[in-house]
């Protein structure tokens, strides 16, 4: 391994800036011009264009840099986390795509009011923007990791450079040009991956070196992850599948509810050679250079080769960060908007456009406060899917078993599981219990009880006439 002098360092600015200014041309060239374009693509994008935007904002650098890590401390097991995603993806397309999509609704909000009610409506919006925000928190630890490491800048101006650019991204092109842009994003990015997989088995002369030196655990199924975890990702990932706002709203900008599934079919094909790829990365990486800190397991490598290939990578890695940032932040943009300044303000659609812009420069902005309290990725990111996967089985409730539609039950489901799972996730998961199976059981019970104290007062009530 060599550190990069000034020419280099120079050399790899000089790509990424390139890299930056031409995907920001393409931002304004395929820039939405109007609302509808802005927030779903005016329903008019390809099924694969959707898929690939699907994979790579679910799997982003938090995932990309946040694997590897875990990786490096708990074995190949840690690829559970991105392989359970294209599970997620397929049991999607196959159960709630087309659902969804002739729902008419852009927002997972919008979409279980129409079973719940507004009060739900609003609980669901701001348990979904809560969790957001510390999902582009970890985006942005996990790139300014990757941007540092080359750059020879400090992780906040790291952070800083990613909030700039990727609110510019989002804030001026919308659904419509970040969908078309996340294409070339997401082929550099997998094509970065596969060189740095590529230098990463050039340095351990193979895999058999590892196996060999290396303790047992590193290439088990399970690792040090635990089966208790392996099952909590799955949970997790097709939870928050099920009900992420971004995802809701990239799959309902397609052309109809078959394209709206075959986009989901494309993203489980596509992340499951990149999930093989960073387990290998991560535990290349332990083997190579044990004592380093398992956040920077994916971008030492950069240092281990020529400076254009390092170059190339790095661009590689600032893309999986835009494409991550701004279609989360757009997510977050769009539930602001459709639940809470639409209702209150009653714009016209000038006004909305505008209106929604301005939240977008905020919504860039804001999770750069909370950068420096992060956690570890892999962590934070599956807490984030805890709070989602609470939605979700509110959602699965009100669209299978009809019986338990109470609003009141699943507004207090909801608030209940953020409450508790948050608290069980600051505890450190007491007993060894993920905080995603908090998340999982909490909603239920509570619709439950309110339902047994729903039948209590009906039955007073009956008896008392």
């Amino acid at each position: 391994m060599h550190a990069f002098n000034a020419s280099d360092t120079s050399i790899i600015i000089a790509m990424v800036v390139v890299y930056i200014l031409f995907t920001s041309w393409l931002t304004i060239r395929l820039r939405s011009k109007d609302s509808g374009e802005f927030l779903f693509g005016g329903h008019a994008l390809p099924s694969f264009v959707i898929g690939v935007l699907l994979m790579s904002e679910f799997i982003g650098a938090k995932s990309t840099i946040g694997t590897s890590e875990g990786a490096f401390s708990l074995g190949m097991a840690a690829a559970w986390s991105v392989i359970s995603a294209s599970v997620g993806f397929l049991l999607f397309g196959i159960f709630m795509a087309k659902k969804l999509y002739s729902s008419g609704e852009y927002t997972i909000s919008g979409a279980i009011s129409k079973r719940y009610g507004r009060s739900t409506q609003l609980v669901v919006s701001l348990i979904m923007i809560y969790a957001l925000l510390l999902v582009n928190v970890g985006n942005y630890v996990s790139g300014a990791a990757a941007l540092a490491t080359v750059l020879k800048v400090s992780l906040p101006w790291a952070a800083i450079i990613i909030a700039i650019v990727s609110t510019l991204y989002f804030a001026l092109g919308g659904l419509k040009s970040v969908a078309y842009v996340s294409v070339l994003h997401s082929g550099i990015k997998y094509i970065g991956v596969f060189i740095v997989l590529g230098v990463a088995m050039y340095l351990t002369k193979g895999v058999t070196p590892m196996v060999q030196a290396m303790p047992s655990f590193y290439f088990s199924w399970d690792g040090h992850v635990g089966v208790s975890t392996i099952v909590a990702y799955f949970i997790g990932n097709i939870g928050a599948i099920f009900s992420t706002q971004y995802i809701i709203q990239a799959v309902s900008s397609t052309r109809s509810p078959t394209a709206a599934r075959r986009a989901a079919f494309w993203a489980a094909g596509l992340s499951i050679p990149i999930s093989v790829a960073l387990g290998v990365i991560g535990v290349a990486a332990k083997y190579l250079y044990p004592q380093m800190k398992g956040l920077y397991a994916l971008p030492v490598f950069l240092e281990s080769m020529n400076v254009f290939v390092a170059g190339f990578v790095t661009v590689s890695l600032v893309a999986s960060i835009f494409v991550g940032v701004s279609t989360v932040a757009l997510a977050i943009s769009s539930l602001i908007v459709k639940d809470f300044y639409i209702p209150w303000k009653q714009p016209t659609p000038a006004q909305e456009f505008r209106a929604t812009r301005v939240m977008s420069f905020v919504i860039g902005i804001l999770p750069l406060v909370f950068v420096f309290f992060a956690p570890q990725l892999l962590q934070l990111s599956f807490f984030t899917r805890a709070l989602r996967l609470s939605i979700s089985v509110v959602a699965v409730i009100g669209f299978y078993l009809p019986f338990f539609n109470g609003n009141r039950g699943a507004t207090l489901g909801l608030l209940g599981a953020a409450i508790t799972t948050t608290m069980w996730y600051l505890a450190g998961d007491p007993y060894g219990i993920d905080n995603m199976y908090i998340a999982l059981i909490t909603p239920p019970i509570v619709i439950f009880i309110e339902k047994l104290f729903h039948w209590g007062e009906a039955s007073r009530a009956a008896h008392n006439a």
